[in-house]
Formats: structure tokens, sequence, C-alpha cells
């Protein structure tokens, strides 16, 4: 599938077949410890993805939640979750980062989870139900129109996830209205430096595979502070003392790798 344009509406469809087709084929009986369902475009040489990511220990989740963690980093390390905090997972899939989100929230806290995939929604309940988590729900939703009120997030996570919508600017102009004033974003996705061309961009596979929907730094930051963010940081994952947020566009070849991306609505 290559051509030189490609609709918002093909885009989504593309993701949704993908992840639906990823979740319905999941067999957990089969899934190897430290290992998950492929997201990422095995050729990329992309650093994406699995449950190997994360900085805690994973034992106490079933491989149904493990085996489709399909996100490039570890989203809780850089959250700063509290008791009592309501944290918003966009594009929450099977659920792994909102059940690792509901522990440190506890259960005066509450958990909400926006995906648009029903098949991932369905293996979400699952899990819920196997886990006996109650602070945690999950909405089918697109996170371009996030079904979530406003000003009522103090925290949002995402995984993997913002790379492959088609308005990015529409995601973070969501995020930055569901959060309350002083409201943080903690997102680990991937990223490049330079641009993909437009024949790459048209490549559904490769855009659903979490690889040719990544934008330039520079322009991730700007989107976010158009949208209203302060604190704006963007650092590659594995190297704290590089800021990429405040960097020129590159104009060479796209250069992807997984990022720490976070911001403060004031």
């Amino acid at each position: 599938m290559t051509t030189e344009s490609r609709t918002n509406e093909e885009i989504l469809e593309a993701v949704q077949d993908r992840y639906g087709r990823i979740a319905q084929n999941f067999q957990p009986e089969l899934t190897v410890i430290g290992q998950s369902a492929n997201c990422c475009d095995p050729d990329s040489g992309a650093d994406c993805c699995g449950s190997d990511l994360y900085d805690v220990d994973l034992s106490q989740l079933p491989a149904d939640v493990t085996g489709l963690s399909l996100g490039c980093g570890d989203p809780i390390a850089i959250a700063s979750l509290e008791p009592g905090q309501t944290v918003l997972d966009l594009g929450s899939g099977g659920g792994i980062d909102c059940f690792l989100a509901a522990e440190r929230v506890g259960p005066t806290g509450h958990v909400i989870g926006v995906d648009m995939t029903p098949a991932m929604l369905e293996k979400a309940n699952r899990n819920k139900a196997k886990l006996g988590v109650e602070h945690v729900e999950f909405r089918q939703g697109q996170i371009e129109a996030l079904p979530v009120a406003d000003d009522s997030v103090d925290v949002i996570i995402s995984n993997c996830v913002i790379n492959l919508s088609p308005d990015k600017t529409a995601v973070f102009q969501e995020a930055f209205r569901v959060l309350k004033p002083g409201g943080r974003l903690a997102v680990s996705d991937m990223v490049t430096r330079g641009q993909f061309t437009p024949q790459e961009r048209a490549d559904m596979s490769a855009w659903a595979g979490c690889i040719t929907g990544a934008e330039d730094v520079a322009e991730m930051a700007a989107w976010m502070r158009d949208a209203g963010f302060a604190q704006v940081s963007i650092q590659k994952k594995g190297d704290d003392t590089a800021e990429l947020a405040d960097v020129d566009p590159h104009a060479g070849p796209a250069e992807i790798f997984s990022a720490r991306i976070t911001a403060v609505k004031p």
C-alpha cells in the first residue's frame, strides 16, 4: 500500500485493523516470558516494543496483560503518580499501564483507559475482571476526541500511541482540555530527528507499525506549546542529559527513536 497521500480515516482504519488483529490472535499460553505481541515493524530497527522495557516487577500481572504490552517505554516511571489521583491512558490497549497506574493511585484514585479498538477493550475488561481492580475503567473513543470531561484528570500517560494518530495537534489539544490546571503529561513514544517522505508516510503498514507516523521532536514540541503546555521536555530514552524540545527542525532523513515526553498544564 504505497501512494503519496492518505486520509485521516484511512490511517485510523489501518491502525485499528492492525491492533484488532493483534488482540484477536493473541494467545497468552504461547507467550514466552519477557516477550510481547509485536507492534513495531521488525525491519525498522526501532527499540519497540515489549514488557521488558518496564523498570518494575511485572510478575504479579498475568500473561494476558504483559503479553499485550505494545509500548516503547515505561510512562509510569516518569508520571510521578500519587494516591488519590485521576489518571488517563491514551490508547490503553490490553491495559498494562492502567493496571500499573492503579497500583500507585490506590483505591482512592481512578484510572481511565481510552482505546478505539473493540477487541483491545474486550481484552482489557477481561484483564480487569481477572485482576479484580475496581478503580479502573475502559472507554471506547479516539484520542483526537476524548470521551473525558474538561479539567478532570491529574495525569495523562500514553505508551507508543500518539505516533499512530494522523492528527497530533488534536491529540495535544484534547489532552490539554481534560487535564486539571497543574496537571501533567507523561508519555513514552516514538519520535524522529528529521522527517519521513510523503511516500514513506503513505505506507500504512509502516504507519500502523509505529514507524512512519512518528514526527520530528521540534514539531512535537511546537504542537504541545501551541496547545497551551508549559515545561515541555523531550528526551531520548536512555539519555536524560540531552533536551530535544528546544532543538531546531532537522532537515535530514528521519532517525527514529523512543523518547520520554513530559509537559505541564499551567
